[in-house]
């Protein structure tokens, strides 16, 4: 594990230690007031934009949460992930339930060591680069890790949920 001037340590973290998931840490400048958060870690990062992953929250028929990763640049599908949950539709997360359910900061909100779990889906481009990039549970901290490896450890439902 890379880390920067900390240990790195978060929730997430921990959660892929004690799981035996090879990842390595990535820190850089966050910036509140950019438009696209994904975007902006992967300008920071000098990354490929598509290797950088974002979870969203969501709630399928207002009730039911879920989290979807997906490429940075790219949109949520919200009736496909509403249809692979089981249910009729899907919207995003109000930010402050996102942060109450996974307890970590918007921004910061990594699919690992969620304080409440939920389903989580993974959209299918991120098995084609190996490697990827989400967040590791605190803002300007991305971890890279093996998204095969990760689905597979964790049941993620794996299928095309981008645009």
């Amino acid at each position: 594990m890379e880390t920067g001037t900390d240990d790195g340590m978060t929730p997430a973290t921990a959660v892929l230690e004690r799981e035996g998931i090879a990842f390595s840490l990535h820190a850089h400048d966050y910036d509140p007031g950019a438009a696209a958060k994904g975007l902006q870690a992967a300008d920071a990062l000098g990354v490929p934009p598509e290797e950088v992953f974002k979870t969203l929250m969501v709630l399928v028929d207002r009730t039911r949460p879920g989290c979807v990763i997906v490429p940075a640049p790219m949109r949520l599908k919200l009736a496909a992930v509403a249809k692979l949950l089981g249910g009729k539709s899907a919207a995003m997360m109000a930010p402050a339930e996102a942060e109450r359910m996974t307890g970590y900061q918007t921004g910061g909100i990594s699919p690992f060591g969620q304080k409440t779990a939920v389903p989580v889906l993974l959209d299918s481009r991120a098995l084609a680069l190996g490697a990827i990039y989400v967040n590791a549970g605190r803002r300007g901290t991305q971890c890279r890790v093996e998204a095969a490896a990760v689905a597979e450890r964790f049941g993620w439902i794996v299928a095309e949920v981008a645009a």
